[in-house]
């Protein structure tokens, strides 16, 4: 099986090769020109068919100059993080002249199926957030170039983006301990089934200072959910005085929420979150975070696309790597 660096699509030469014609006779063939004979035609059909080949729009492109579309796939706009890499994306997009089909799955994989049926005919390369099995994603876009954001765990299938935030979480836990807390909790999403990457990086950073590890409360993702967390964890636990927070949207909740619990920040309790978004420099106090660059996350997914579009060769799993700094501000 092909991994992840190696682009999967499916070129007009490889069916020429498995058919045994020319590259000229399959344009031909697929174009239903009439300059060649009819079983010859239908050996490249077959051969198209078996191979899975998809003609390609960009390669049209070339000739009659039509736009190169990509399907970006977002969990939700209304997340700014998600907003600041989709923004990313759509400017090195337009940076080569691309059409970008932006799509809110809304967090859910009955979305992310839908939207996949839709636009897989419709665009030259997908590239987002996908919580479907691989297999599912490869039958949906067969002969399309994928790029996958933060897919959590290894992709075989497809070009991989993966964010690594582990010394920035600990990065943060330290600057915790070292700041004299010693109860720390974390709010973490509560969308997933099982404990994020994230909490695993947020143990990590407690076991190397000696420290048990704290209470975990779910949040959704939002300032609503943040908020209504952190006041659970903290009128359950009132000697925590310190908070790791899934994400920047939850962490800014519960800088609402302790306050509505008469805790100052970041006198009684402290606050960090994650992703960096530029929101948080906006909130009262502002919001110390483990920061990712969304504006490098959001051009490298275009650049592997472009790569695998035109036949070039594809950012190997070094490379297609965005890693977390811990910023801080008045928060912790």
């Amino acid at each position: 099986m092909p991994s992840g660096t190696e682009s999967r699509r499916v070129t007009i030469h490889d069916v020429a090769r498995a058919a045994g014609v020319s590259r000229q006779t399959v344009s031909r063939a697929l174009n239903d020109k009439g300059e060649i004979d009819d079983s010859t035609k239908q050996r490249v059909l077959d051969a198209a068919l078996t191979l899975g080949y998809r003609p390609s729009r960009f390669a049209r492109g070339l000739v009659r100059q039509d736009t190169i579309s990509v399907g970006l796939v977002i969990p939700d706009l209304l997340n700014p993080f998600f907003t600041e890499v989709a923004a990313a994306a759509l400017e090195a997009a337009r940076a080569r002249g691309w059409h970008v089909l932006v799509y809110d799955t809304a967090d859910s994989a009955q979305e992310e199926l839908g939207t996949l049926q839709v636009i897989a005919s419709q665009v030259d390369a997908v590239v987002g957030y996908f919580s479907l099995p691989e297999a599912e994603i490869e039958q949906l876009t067969r002969g399309l170039p994928v790029v996958l954001i933060d897919r959590g765990e290894h992709a075989e299938r497809f070009s991989s983006i993966r964010i690594d935030g582990r010394d920035g979480v600990r990065a943060a836990i330290a600057h915790l301990v070292e700041s004299g807390h010693r109860r720390i909790g974390m709010l973490d999403h509560a969308a997933r089934t099982e404990p994020s990457v994230r909490h695993a990086w947020f143990a990590e950073g407690l076991a190397a200072h000696g420290l048990a590890e704290g209470p975990v409360y779910r949040a959704d993702q939002n300032v609503e959910g943040g908020e209504s967390a952190v006041e659970g964890l903290l009128t359950a636990h009132p000697e925590v005085t310190a908070v790791f927070a899934f994400n920047d949207i939850i962490a800014i909740g519960a800088l609402r929420g302790a306050r509505r619990m008469g805790r100052q920040v970041p006198r009684d309790l402290a606050v960090i979150g994650f992703d960096g978004v530029r929101l948080g420099t906006l909130v009262e106090p502002p919001l110390s975070s483990v920061a990712l660059d969304t504006r490098r996350l959001g051009a490298l997914a275009v650049d592997q696309a472009a790569r695998l579009l035109t036949g070039g060769t594809p950012l190997g799993p070094d490379d297609l790597v965005a890693r977390a700094e811990l910023r801080l501000r008045g928060s912790a």
